[in-house]
């Protein structure tokens, strides 16, 4: 839903406010307790229930509340107080979510690591939060072993395999803090894409109320079996499904066929991926015989999925292909399209208790439906603050959130991303969209991906250059030939003027582009070339 907050004018449109709708009653109780109450709830109501499924085996709820119950007395016991930050590796594995729920309730903050960045960049993290504890996969500590004088002072790392082992025989158990809804719980990083990651700080209450976000935003609960097919664990397909008693399949192989086997066994509803490995199961050579009967939603997340691989994936399976939107900063989700019906291009509406307004980038003046600007959210999802900030710096005097995205607003509230504010740049002083040019381009046959950069220009101030991944059979001099295609009833200002082919994209770990290294290869070849 939505509502307009002012006119412009008789007869003119006015700025838009976009509001989600309201929480299910019976469920807001959650909000009065900390986080790792949704695991003990779920373990009271379906204790024989598989909760989760990995490689190694499966546990019910029961199993998991009884394995995280022993971690979080043996590592209060090991920390002694409260508050203290202890990295995990987000494996998709059981032995994470034990970890997850386990430093919670042992009354410390829980910093997920992703398992795929290496050594200096963990480092960087890790003393960013002055980290106390890490349990780690043998690969991350391995990793922590060869940059051990960047870590924090007196930090220690043990096997995040540890998580489900018995406690130590005739210990006295640690007694447990009382936690509140606001206590820190959770920091994460970001992704790093346009700089070094920020460390953000997530309450209790965050958490919470983000999982009843998503649980209620994709139609989740006790009948769902989520496939989750990413590399690394997200908050975000955690709890959720832990809250709504769902199954847990998680797969963090990029394999389709490994991933469709899973489902198909598991009779997955759901099936969450990243955009990357979504356009590998659009183009599989197998998709023509494979059929999931059981399979209502197919979520895509992490950067925007390429509107005719979510066709060909919406023909096929006969579901809904959602897009959403969030950041870590939001716990993470702010929008979620419906998964009756979903619009083509799309991220969707603002979740539950969430507000989003677009504003000018110039005069931050709130924005009418159809004009681009910067995102902005509000809603009790949005983060404590940054490590090393001021608390509440982040916020505008109205506690709007300036999410550093820009895009647009339909008429009925629907948010269009078109890109990050540090990616979009200016072409004759006129605002340059590298997703617009991105589009047109991989409507092209002989485009596989392709990611547009900026390129300085001394005249124009920029001017627009693409890195494209060929189908095959591709031959150089179909280059002048896509570059005439794309800037075909495209505006002067957004002509592309320059393409590098190359065999793959750059990705950061989690499967994003970064732009800031594509700029600076870009610079290299050009000038090399001169």
């Amino acid at each position: 839903m939505s509502e307009r907050v002012s006119a412009a004018g008789a007869g003119e449109p006015g700025p838009l406010v976009a509001v989600g709708p309201e929480l299910p009653p019976d469920l807001v109780h959650h909000l009065e307790a900390p986080a790792d109450r949704m695991l003990a709830r779920a373990a009271d109501r379906w204790p024989h229930r598989t909760a989760v499924i990995d490689q190694d085996g499966r546990v019910t709820f029961a199993g998991l509340e009884d394995a995280v119950g022993r971690l979080a007395h043996r590592l209060r016991a090991r920390l002694g107080g409260s508050g203290a930050v202890v990295g995990v590796s987000a494996q998709l594995s059981i032995d994470y979510v034990v970890a997850y729920y386990a430093v919670l309730r042992s009354g410390n903050v829980i910093a997920p690591l992703n398992p795929l960045l290496p050594g200096p960049m963990l480092a960087h993290n890790l003393s960013r939060v002055e980290a106390a504890l890490v349990l780690a996969t043998p690969e991350v500590a391995e990793r922590l072993a060869q940059v051990r004088g960047q870590l924090p002072a007196g930090m220690l790392v043990t096997g995040l395999s540890e998580a489900r082992g018995p406690g130590r025989p005739g210990a006295e158990p640690a007694i447990l803090p009382e936690r509140a809804p606001a206590d820190p719980a959770c920091v994460l990083f970001t992704s790093g894409t346009t700089g070094m990651p920020k460390a953000v700080v997530l309450s209790h209450h965050n958490i919470t109320v983000n999982a009843l976000q998503v649980a209620q935003a994709h139609r989740l609960g006790p009948e769902t079996v989520s496939l989750v097919n990413l590399p690394t664990y997200h908050p975000m397909h955690l709890n959720p499904a832990i809250l709504s008693g769902a199954v847990q399949v998680l797969c963090p192989v990029p394999d389709v066929g490994t991933a469709i086997g899973l489902a198909r066994e598991h009779r997955a509803t759901h099936y969450y991926s990243m955009p990357v490995w979504l356009m590998r199961l659009a183009t599989h050579t197998g998709l023509v015989e494979t059929r999931l009967p059981e399979l209502r939603v197919i979520a895509s997340g992490g950067s925007a999925l390429p509107a005719d691989a979510a066709d060909l994936l919406t023909k096929h399976f006969e579901v809904p292909v959602l897009q959403g939107y969030g950041l870590a900063e939001t716990s993470p989700l702010t929008h979620s399209d419906e998964p009756v019906l979903p619009l083509r291009g799309s991220v969707g509406f603002p979740v539950a208790r969430t507000e989003c307004m677009v504003t000018d980038l110039d005069s931050g003046a709130p924005q009418p439906p159809g004009r681009s600007g910067e995102v902005r959210v509000r809603g009790p999802q949005v983060m404590l603050g940054y490590v090393g900030e001021e608390p509440g710096s982040h916020l505008d005097a109205d506690g709007w959130f300036a999410t550093g995205d820009v895009g647009r607003m339909e008429p009925d509230g629907r948010l269009v991303l078109i890109d990050r504010i540090k990616d979009v740049f200016k072409r004759d002083n006129l605002l340059v969209s590298p997703g617009a040019i991105e589009k047109r381009l991989r409507a092209h046959p002989a485009v596989a991906e392709c990611v547009v950069v900026d390129y300085p220009d001394k005249f124009a101030g920029a001017v627009a250059a693409a890195f494209v991944v060929p189908e095959p059979g591709f031959e150089d001099r179909q280059i002048d030939e896509i570059v005439a295609f794309a800037n075909t009833e495209a505006p002067r200002y957004e002509h592309l003027e320059f393409v590098e082919v190359v065999e793959e994209i750059p990705r950061s770990a989690g499967g994003k582009v970064q732009r800031p290294y594509l700029r600076a290869e870009m610079l290299r070849r050009r000038r090399r070339g001169q």
